[in-house]
């Protein structure tokens, strides 16, 4: 038998390196793209291991849990390491960044994420890439929750390792990732005798043998389907325009702001400030009572394929996640992911608006 899916002919090498020069483009960036064929877990800990050490001070910066993940490998790798925590309900400052650094003044890696899906912020990189700049450190980023809902842009805002996934607000796939690395960042791996080599987690050896090999022969065969994927998922952004789909995720964050304030039932945005809210997803605190993760499995009763879900590990019983990225930046999908909220609240004996919330949701979409 023959499927679509199957009897491919080989992604040949021609056809890898243009699509990681689309990808190079959605980023408005002149550094080297690498695109790796894994999750976007793969690119962010190898980044790490290839650019940290023994003699590495680094000032991490954590808003959620991933900034956690990466303050435990960069220890892993034998760095000092500075942790800069701030509450998940809101933001990190490039205030706050300036006076860490100027405590800390040997460091020399700052590691940050743009925007944390897991807790719904978002912080200010264009200043805060301005104050690692000044102070000469690497600077290492998580774009992966904010690419193709805001701008994320290496060059502008002096970022040597970004990493990025498909899988949220550009609506693509979760099998490949892709990093974009500038000329200091190579030379701080290649000066790493630490960094790894020979390895699926090896930045290194995609540099040296399909970089400076002229993008000629691929390492290994690619991860095909996945790969063909992320070309479909950067042309059909080509074909919306970025401006256009970033302005779909930003009115969906507005108008599901605005229709939970007009719901009622004590659902109030998990962060405060709507300027440190991220346009990738939406985080909602649940009121006194209630668990968040039994009141969206009652939500899902309704319609399983809402874009609803618990926030993770202990803030599974406090917060809740309307995740309107990709296909689900919709007004349908926030009108639908409310009116469920609503029916559950109250099923709870809560007090609720629905058809103000749906109005509210409109308004705030124009």
């Amino acid at each position: 038998m023959t499927h679509p899916f199957l009897d491919l002919p080989p992604l040949t090498a021609e056809r890898f390196a243009a699509i990681a020069d689309r990808v190079a483009r959605l980023l408005d960036t002149r550094q080297d793209v690498v695109i790796t064929q894994g999750e976007a877990l793969l690119p962010l800990e190898g980044a790490i291991r290839a650019a940290a050490g023994p003699g590495t001070t680094a000032l991490n910066v954590i808003t959620g849990p991933y900034g956690q993940t990466f303050g435990d490998w960069l220890r892993d790798c034998g760095a000092t390491v500075h942790d800069l925590s701030v509450p998940f309900h809101t933001a990190v400052s490039a205030e706050q960044v300036r006076a860490a650094l100027a405590e800390h003044p040997e460091t020399d890696f700052v590691s940050l994420v743009h925007a944390e899906a897991a807790t719904g912020n978002t912080n200010p990189v264009a200043e805060i890439g301005e104050v690692v700049r000044e102070h000469g450190a690497l600077f290492y980023l998580d774009a992966v929750a904010s690419v193709g809902a805001e701008p994320v842009l290496p060059d502008a805002w002096g970022v040597d390792l970004c990493v990025i996934g498909a899988q949220k607000a550009m609506g693509g796939p979760a099998g490949v990732s892709a990093i974009s690395v500038s000329e200091r960042a190579w030379s701080r791996m290649a000066a790493n005798p630490h960094a790894p080599r020979r390895s699926y987690l090896s930045l290194l050896d995609w540099k040296e043998r399909w970089i400076d090999g002229g993008r000629k022969a691929l390492l290994h065969a690619p991860a095909q389907l996945e790969m063909l994927a992320l070309e479909a998922c950067l042309e059909r952004i080509e074909a919306a325009g970025l401006t256009t789909v970033m302005s779909r995720h930003r009115r969906a964050a507005l108008a599901v702001r605005a229709g939970v304030a007009a719901l009622g039932g004590g659902l109030e945005p998990y962060v405060y400030e709507q300027r440190e809210a991220a346009p990738v997803a939406t985080t909602l605190r649940v009121p006194a009572g209630l668990v968040a993760s039994e009141l969206v499995t009652q939500a899902l009763r309704s319609d399983p394929a809402l874009p609803l879900a618990a926030g993770g590990g202990a803030l599974a019983k406090e917060m809740i996640r309307v995740n309107h990225y990709g296909p689900d930046a919709t007004p349908d999908a926030v009108h639908r992911s409310l009116s469920a909220l609503g029916t559950a609240l109250a099923e709870r004996g809560l007090t609720v608006d629905p058809e103000g919330a749906r109005r509210a949701a409109d308004s705030a979409w124009q």
